[in-house]
């Protein structure tokens, strides 16, 4: 017997606007309003509003709220400033990645774990086993906060007009507490569309007046709602992870090229250490596959599970694949053998149903915005 999918605080308000939904991780989300082209190109030159409350938070407190994220997670949780945020990993004792996330510290003794929504249950029970003996409490918050986002160069401008916080203080990766449009509002500096932006977490029942506030505020500045179809395209062409495709739990972050988010310098042991470091040594002595960023030749749109080839040899495997408006051509993110992942390595083709399309291997990100 299925369930019915999750309403978010804003859903009368997108059906109202006339978005297309669609089930994603068991939540009823706005898949686009109308252009999902228009959509990504106005993130890209303007702004963009997305709804992202299906993400998971959870709250840790307590003295040794510190000394258990270090456990629990594979950052060095314990220097992160207060108002910072850092983007770390949780993983399971093989150290194959159960979920990436953002952890903010809002105190001395409290942090908000963001997971992503389909994994939030997985994120909570492993932080809900992995506290006992920490004298810290682990809360599960995902019903306590509506998420909006405000994301594009135009973005700091927008927001500026509606609360007096510091924007111009507020670096990236970074929180504070303020007012926006009349509403309480942890404000972070974070996103995932490769452009500068806001994310605002207030309680549900003020989301409807924030989203219209903001609307309004943007309307000569090329604000637009978005949905999840242009994000997807954005990250993309940004260059981030989506679990589920770039990262696994067949992976681990060394497989993934983000070993850099584990700190072996931490004190004490953390769950899958042992795993992650014969997984480090592994990396160092044998690279395994490459995660790079593969441009068409031609038209044909790449898919997650497309198998890269070259010389008649499979080398690699497609993760993520869609066109990009802003390079006007298809693109993918793939895992290839080291052999292939120099940039401009001739002769890469991806196997699109039979048919050897060819690819140029490039660095990534495909889409760097200028500072």
């Amino acid at each position: 017997m299925s369930t019915a999918p999750r309403l978010t605080a804003l859903d009368a308000l997108h059906r109202s606007l006339g978005a297309t939904m669609t089930d994603f991780a068991g939540w009823d989300m706005p898949l686009r309003y109308a252009s999902e082209r228009d959509e990504h190109n106005a993130v890209r030159t303007k702004a963009g509003l997305f709804d992202l409350s299906h993400m998971g938070e959870i709250t840790v407190t307590g003295p040794a709220a510190a000394a258990f994220l270090n456990f629990a997670l594979v950052g060095n949780i314990g220097t992160v400033a207060v108002g910072r945020a850092r983007y770390t990993m949780i993983c399971a004792e093989d150290g194959g990645i159960l979920d990436d996330l953002i952890v903010y510290r809002l105190g001395e003794t409290e942090y908000m774990v963001v997971a992503n929504a389909g994994n939030a249950p997985i994120v909570l029970d492993a932080l809900t086993a992995r506290v006992e003996g920490f004298d810290a409490e682990v809360r599960d918050d995902r019903d306590a906060y509506a998420l909006l986002a405000v994301q594009g160069p135009e973005s700091p401008a927008i927001l500026a007009s509606v609360t007096d916080a510091d924007l111009d203080g507020l670096k990236y990766y970074a929180g504070l507490p303020g007012t926006v449009a009349g509403v309480p509002a942890l404000i972070a500096r974070t996103g995932y569309t490769g452009e500068d932006g806001f994310e605002l977490f207030v309680a549900p029942v003020h989301a409807e007046r924030l989203w219209k506030a903001l609307t309004e505020a943007g309307a000569s500045r090329g604000l637009i709602p978005c949905g999840l179809s242009c994000r997807d395209t954005l990250r993309l062409e940004a260059g981030m992870p989506l679990y589920g495709h770039e990262l696994t739990t067949e992976l681990t972050p060394f497989d993934a090229g983000l070993g850099r988010v584990v700190k072996f310098e931490k004190e004490g042991d953390f769950v899958g250490r042992k795993a992650l470091e014969a997984a480090a040594e592994r990396a160092e002595s044998a690279p395994p596959r490459k995660l790079v960023g593969l441009v068409a030749e031609g038209r044909r749109v790449p898919r997650a599970g497309f198998s890269v080839v070259s010389g008649g040899e499979v080398v690699g495997e497609v993760t993520s694949g869609a066109p990009s408006p802003t390079l006007g051509k298809p693109i993918a993110m793939a895992y290839v053998d080291a052999a292939h992942a120099t940039p401009g390595t001739e002769g890469v083709a991806v196997d699109i149903r039979g048919a050897h399309e060819p690819y140029e291997v490039v660095a990534l990100p495909f889409y760097k915005r200028q500072k």
